[in-house]
C-alpha cells in the first residue's frame, strides 16, 4: 500500500509537469491567436494542476504518517517517536519537500486566480496565468530530476533518522509556511506585471488588480521574518534573535523591495509617474523571493537554515537568469510606452519623498544583497569564502534605516506637487516639537548616546505625526457628526481603510523599532562559572545557582540547571535552563530560560557544568524584546484593516466592469 501511494505522488508530479507546460502554452496561445475553448482548455488545467500537486502533497504527508523509512525523504526527517504535529511538519523540514510546498502553494495561487476572473483582467489574465504555470513547471521538473521526495531507498530501515531537534518547535508550522506564502505570492504580480508588458496595456490596471496579492505578499514575507527571530530568539540559545544570516538576510531583502514597490504604485496611481521605476521594483522583488529560495534550497552559502548542496542550485540560477533576461528585455522593449504623465514639481513634495524613501528601502536590499553575496564573490576571485558579519550589516544598514524612519513619518503628510510652507508648519512642528522634548527627556533620564537618542528621536517623531494625523482626522468627524472621539476615530479608519490601515502599519513598524533599538544598544550580558550556593549580579539582578538535574524522557536525556533570581523590593522567582541531548543527534540543543516583562527579558543560558557540580551561566538583559512581538501584532492588524474592501473601491470596480463589457475583449481563461 506504502509504495502505492508513494508511486501515486510520483505519477501525479509527472502528470502535472505535463498539464503545467500545456496549460502556460494553452494560456498564451490561445489569447494570441483569440482561440476561447484554447483558453477555457487552458483554465481547466490550472484546476488539474492543482489537484495534481495536492495529490503529491497528501501522498507525501501519508508517507510520514504510515512511517514509510522506504521513502528516503521520510527516513530522513522523521521517526517512529515523533510527535503527530512535527510528523505533519517534516513535509517542509528537507529540501524536497519544501519544493513540493512552494509548487502547491503556487498552484492554489493560480487556481484562485482563475477563479476570480474578473472581467477587467481578461486580456492580462491569460498571459499572467502561462507565467504562473511555466514556474510551476519548473518546480515540477526540479522535483522530477534534482529532488525527487518519493525516492526509495533499497533496503527499507527499521526507523528514521528522526528531525532535527532544532526543528522541533511551533516556529517549524509559521516560520517556513508564512515566508514560502511570501515568495509565491508575490508570483501574482509578477506575472501581472509581465502580462501588461507583453499585451501593452500599460495603465495602472494590473496595479490595481494585484494590490491586495502584493500586500497579501509583503505581509506574509515580513510576518515569516518575525516569526523566524521570535524562533531563533527562543530556540538557539545565543541570546539574540537576527545575526544576518545569509537566508535571514535573503528573506528581507524581497520584503524591503516590495515595500518600496507598495509606496510606489501609489505616486503612478495618483500622478501617472514612476512607471518604469515601478515595472524594476516588481521584476527585482520577485528575483530576489527566488533568489531566497536559491539560498536556502542550494546550500551554496553557510546558514543554519541551508541544506546541504546539491544539483538544484545550477537549476535555479538558471532560472534566475531566464526570468531576468526576459522580463528585462520586455521591459526595454516597451520603454516608449511606459513614459510618465508627470514630472515631479518639487523636491518638497510627497512624490519627491516617496521617491528618496524608495531608493533608500532599494539602497538598504542592495547592501544587504552585497553582504549576502560577498563569500561567493571572495571566493571566485580569491578562492577564498569570506564571511560579512553583523558589524558590516549594522554599520552600512543603520543610517539608511534611520533615514526610512524619518521619511516615514513625512511622506504620509507632506503635500502632493508642493508642500506650501504652511502646510510644513501644520503637520510637523508639533511632532518635531514633541520628539526634540522625548529625546530631551531620554538624555537626562537614561540614555548619553547620541545614536541612540537620534534614534529614539526619530521614532518619537513618526509616532507624534501619525497620532496628530489620526487626532486631526476624528477631530474633524467629531465635528462634522457630534459622534464621540472613539466612535469618530473607528468611523474614519473605516471610511478610508487603505490610508488609515498604513497608518496603522506605521505604528506596527515603529513600535516593532523601538524594541530593536533598546534591545540592540542597551542589553546587558555576564557569563561566570558557579559553584552551588553562588551568585552573579546583572544590572539590579542576583541570580544564585540551585544546582544541577537530570532526567531522561522517550527521545532525550536533559541536564537542568535551577537558580534563584532576586531583585530588590521583589518576590524572588526561579528560572531553569537546560541541555537536551537526543539520542539520534551528536549536538546537544540547549533550552533557555526566559523572563518576559514589559520593560526587557531576563535571559538564561546554560553553557556546560563540571564534574564537581558547578556550572557556567551566560545572562543576558534585552530591553523590550517584547515590544518586537507587540509592533508584529499591530501589523498584523494594519494589514488586515488596508486589505479589507473598501467601499470607494468597490464603486471603481463596478464602473470598471461596465467599462469592460462595452470593449471587445478577448475571452478570457
Amino acid at each position: 500500500m506504502n509504495v502505492f501511494v508513494t508511486d501515486v505522488g510520483y505519477g501525479a508530479l509527472v502528470i502535472g509537469l505535463l498539464i503545467a507546460a500545456y496549460t502556460a502554452v494553452a494560456a498564451a496561445s490561445g489569447a494570441m491567436k483569440g482561440y476561447p475553448e484554447l483558453l477555457r482548455s487552458a483554465r481547466n488545467g490550472v484546476l488539474v494542476a492543482f489537484g495534481l500537486t495536492t495529490i503529491s502533497s497528501a501522498a507525501l504527508v501519508y508517507a510520514f504518517f504510515s512511517r514509510d523509512f522506504g521513502v528516503k525523504y521520510v527516513t530522513q526527517y522523521s521517526s517512529r517517536d515523533l510527535d503527530p504535529i512535527f510528523t505533519f511538519a517534516a513535509w517542509w523540514a528537507g529540501q524536497a519537500g519544501s519544493l513540493l510546498l512552494w509548487a502547491w502553494v503556487l498552484a492554489m495561487f493560480a487556481m484562485i486566480i482563475v477563479v476570480q476572473n474578473k472581467e477587467q483582467n481578461r486580456r492580462l489574465l491569460p498571459y499572467a496565468t502561462s507565467i504562473m504555470m511555466a514556474l510551476l513547471a519548473f518546480f515540477l521538473l526540479v522535483m522530477i530530476f534534482a529532488a525527487n521526495p518519493f525516492e526509495r531507498l533499497p533496503v527499507t530501515p527499521a526507523d528514521g533518522e528522526g528531525l532535527n531537534p532544532l526543528l522541533e518547535n511551533f516556529g517549524m508550522f509559521f516560520h517556513p509556511t508564512t515566508l514560502y506564502i511570501g515568495y509565491v505570492g508575490f508570483t501574482v504580480p509578477f506575472a501581472f506585471a509581465m502580462a501588461a508588458l507583453i499585451t501593452r496595456r500599460l495603465d495602472d490596471q494590473w496595479i490595481r488588480s494585484t494590490r491586495r496579492w502584493t500586500l497579501f505578499a509583503w505581509f506574509f514575507l515580513g510576518l515569516g521574518n518575525l516569526f523566524g527571530a521570535q524562533w531563533a530568539y527562543v530556540e538557539l540559545g545565543w541570546g539574540g534573535y537576527w545575526g544576518w544570516d545569509p537566508v535571514e538576510s535573503a528573506s528581507f531583502m524581497p520584503w524591503l523591495t516590495g515595500t518600496a514597490y507598495l509606496h510606489s504604485v501609489m505616486i503612478q496611481q495618483r500622478r501617472g509617474m514612476l512607471k518604469v521605476w515601478n515595472m524594476l521594483l516588481i521584476i527585482i522583488t520577485f528575483s530576489l523571493s527566488i533568489f531566497g529560495t536559491l539560498l536556502t534550497r542550494s546550500g551554496i552559502l553557510s546558514s543554519v537554515h541551508t541544506f546541504a548542496q546539491s544539483a538544484v542550485g545550477p537549476m535555479f540560477m538558471a532560472l534566475i537568469g531566464v526570468l531576468l533576461v526576459f522580463s528585462i528585455g520586455l521591459l526595454l522593449d516597451r520603454l516608449a510606452l511606459l513614459k510618465s504623465e508627470n514630472e515631479i514639481d518639487s523636491f518638497v513634495s510627497r512624490e519627491a519623498s516617496f521617491l528618496l524613501n524608495n531608493l533608500l528601502l532599494v539602497g538598504a536590499a542592495f547592501a544587504v544583497f552585497w553582504g549576502t553575496v560577498f563569500p561567493l564573490i571572495s571566493e571566485a576571485v580569491r578562492g577564498v569564502k569570506i564571511t560579512v558579519g553583523p558589524p558590516f550589516y549594522n554599520q552600512v544598514s543603520a543610517p539608511i534605516f534611520l533615514g526610512m524612519v524619518i521619511l516615514m513619518g513625512i511622506c504620509p503628510l507632506i503635500g502632493w506637487r508642493k508642500a506650501s510652507t504652511e502646510n510644513l508648519i501644520r503637520n510637523f512642528l508639533y511632532p518635531l516639537a514633541g520628539a526634540i522634548l522625548v529625546a530631551a527627556a531620554l538624555y537626562f533620564a537614561l540614555f548619553k548616546e547620541w545614536y541612540a537618542i537620534l534614534a529614539f528621536w526619530a521614532l518619537a517623531f513618526v509616532m507624534l505625526t501619525i497620532t496628530l494625523e489620526f487626532f486631526r482626522g476624528a477631530r474633524a468627524r467629531h465635528r462634522a457628526t457630534g459622534q464621540d472621539y472613539l466612535s469618530a476615530l473607528g468611523a474614519l479608519i473605516w471610511a478610508n481603510k487603505p490610508r488609515y490601515g498604513g497608518y496603522i502599519v506605521h505604528i506596527g513598524v515603529i513600535v516593532l523599532a523601538i524594541g530593536v533599538a533598546a534591545s540592540q544598544f542597551y542589553s546587558a550580558s555576564v557569563e561566570s562559572n558557579l559553584q552551588v550556593g553562588d551568585s552573579l549580579s546583572i544590572k539590579d539582578y542576583k541570580v544564585t545557582f540551585l544546582g544541577l538535574s537530570q532526567y531522561q524522557t522517550q527521545s532525550r536525556h536533559v541536564i537542568s540547571a535551577a537558580v534563584e533570581i532576586s531583585q530588590p523590593g521583589q518576590k524572588p522567582f526561579r528560572m531553569n535552563s537546560e541541555k537536551l541531548f537526543h539520542k539520534e543527534h551528536e549536538n546537544p540543543t540547549t533550552e533557555v530560560g526566559i523572563r518576559t516583562t514589559a520593560l526587557e527579558d531576563l535571559y538564561l543560558i546554560l553553557n556546560g557544568w563540571e564534574n564537581d557540580g558547578s556550572a557556567s551561566f551566560k545572562v543576558l538583559v534585552n530591553p523590550m524584546v517584547v515590544w518586537i512581538w507587540i509592533g508584529g501584532v499591530i501589523l498584523l492588524v494594519g494589514t488586515a484593516v488596508a486589505f479589507w474592501p473598501d467601499a470607494r473601491e468597490s464603486r471603481r470596480f463596478v464602473a470598471q466592469q461596465a467599462v469592460a463589457r462595452r470593449e471587445a475583449v478577448v475571452p478570457g481563461v
